[in-house]
């Protein structure tokens, strides 16, 4: 497998922003914004695990009720004098997932004399308000928001700084990717007494409303597969066409089934739809995919080829199975929740710019499919107005890096906005890559990304001591 094919792997085989949306767009439905593969970090993590009493509306006076936050914690290499904190925003999933998958703070946690901790998202791993009846009942998920769970950050952090001695007169660093990205640059813009800055990885905040078309993230996924050989692209956009065709019957819908080696055959249209969902999120390897004027049977052969590296890479896998996704580490009810609140991320596809079926961002259909599903409608526009969209130059020390090979950077800041809201841009770097631990198939450009990441934090270390208030 060629390189860039590899990187591409790395640039799609991460979760972190799944948008449920309504049939016409199902094959959006996990584009988790962080990966289903584990780095391999080039130190040992030891860690401590914690839990902290929150409460559950940190924003009324009449709901006293609380839940355990998880959080981790790894000082070996802390330092009391001179020393930082870096704090993880916990995203969509389990902390401990990651943790493990977030080397960039263990790789740099010496260097910058600091103590690592990884805060639990609220409604995710183990940190359930209203514990197993969290999601059994849609009210109880009113305090699934962004805002609760800064508050919680913020809480957290308070609490360590009241715990721990010599925590108290330390900076305070926010990372995070993906989801957890978007937390840090809006924990550090609604927090700034908290946290001295922020790394915001591989984070699309600007994907609202209509601040980037809506087709952006599709037409990057489809630029990306163009670099990687020729027709590759071609292949999969004349892939839909040949499905549709072989599934008009059900002599067709047996053969489909049969040479993708689908764990439970194919029945139906809707079952037709949804291995083209599947299909869409699994992103394929171009590899088997370098011609497209095949028929319609040995292309969708060549199909299965491309799905068997990832889903069967091991080989012991018996059949395909369509339930299993690039996203299954994640909390995908709790953000389908979001998704369908506050996170709303419009997507479209037109099939010229792309090499997806045309599907156009439909709001009312996504609105009735959340109604439908969680008995909530979206609000839209309250990402920009909580958070400022693009007027945020009032705001500092923040890093917002992308890969240019990640669809996401269609939706996050690539440009300079101020000499202290900064852009870093990877050129062959994945989504979120740079928060990965270092790793002998990492390109350059990703090496020299990280070392301006710790530069930076440096400097807000410095910038911390040097001030003359200390307790913040």
């Amino acid at each position: 497998m060629g390189r860039l094919v590899l990187l591409l792997l790395l640039a799609f085989l991460m979760p972190g922003l799944a948008i449920p949306v309504p049939p016409a767009l199902k094959a959006l439905s996990n584009l988790h914004l962080s990966t289903s593969f584990t780095s391999r970090p080039s130190v040992v993590m030891k860690y401590s695990i914690h839990y902290i009493e929150q409460k559950i509306d940190h924003f009324g006076f009449k709901n006293d009720k609380t839940f355990n936050q998880r959080y981790l914690i790894a000082d070996q290499h802390w330092r009391k004098e001179g020393g930082s904190i870096l704090f993880y925003t916990g995203n969509e999933g389990d902390i401990i997932w990651f943790c493990n998958n977030t080397g960039f703070m263990w790789d740099v946690a010496e260097e910058l004399k600091a103590m690592l901790v990884f805060a639990e998202h609220r409604y995710y791993g183990q940190s359930l308000p209203f514990g197993a009846d969290a999601f059994r009942d849609s009210r109880h998920l009113n305090f699934l928001t962004s805002e609760q769970a800064l508050a919680d950050f913020a809480e957290l952090i308070k609490h360590l700084k009241r715990t721990i001695p010599g925590a108290e007169n330390q900076p305070f660093i926010a990372l995070g990717g993906s989801y957890g990205g978007m937390l840090a640059a809006w924990f550090r813009m609604k927090y700034p007494h908290i946290v001295v800055g922020a790394l915001a990885a591989s984070a699309p905040i600007w994907q609202f409303e209509d601040i980037v078309p809506c087709g952006v993230f599709m037409k990057i996924v489809t630029k990306d597969f163009k670099r990687s050989g020729p027709n590759c692209s071609e292949s999969i956009q004349r892939s839909w066409d040949a499905i549709n065709r072989l599934t008009r019957n059900g002599t067709g819908l047996d053969w489909l089934s049969e040479a993708l080696h689908l764990c439970t055959p194919l029945k139906n249209a809707h079952d037709v739809q949804h291995l083209k969902d599947w299909i869409s999120e699994t992103w394929v390897v171009c590899q088997y995919l370098k011609n497209p004027n095949l028929s319609d049977k040995k292309l969708l052969q060549n199909i299965f080829q491309a799905l068997n590296v990832y889903y069967n890479y091991s080989g012991q896998a018996r059949c395909l199975n369509m339930s299993e996704t690039s996203t299954s580490s994640l909390g995908t009810l709790g953000w389908s929740y979001q998704a369908c609140t506050e996170i709303v991320m419009p997507f479209c596809t037109n099939g010229i710019d792309d090499m997806f079926e045309p599907h156009p961002w439909d709001l009312k259909a996504f609105s009735d499919e959340c109604f439908k599903q969680w008995g909530v409608k979206p609000r839209p526009s309250w990402i920009t107005s909580m958070y400022g969209g693009k007027n945020i130059s009032s705001h500092t020390n923040i890093i917002f890096s992308n890969g240019d090979l990640d669809p996401w950077s269609g939706g996050g800041v690539t440009k300079n906005i101020t000499n202290t809201l900064v852009a870093i841009i990877i050129p062959e770097g994945a989504h979120h890559l740079d928060l990965r631990a270092n790793n002998a198939f990492d390109p350059m450009t990703v090496l020299l990304a990280r070392t301006l990441e710790v530069k930076y934090m440096k400097q807000w270390i410095r910038d911390f001591y040097a001030s003359p208030r200390k307790k913040h």
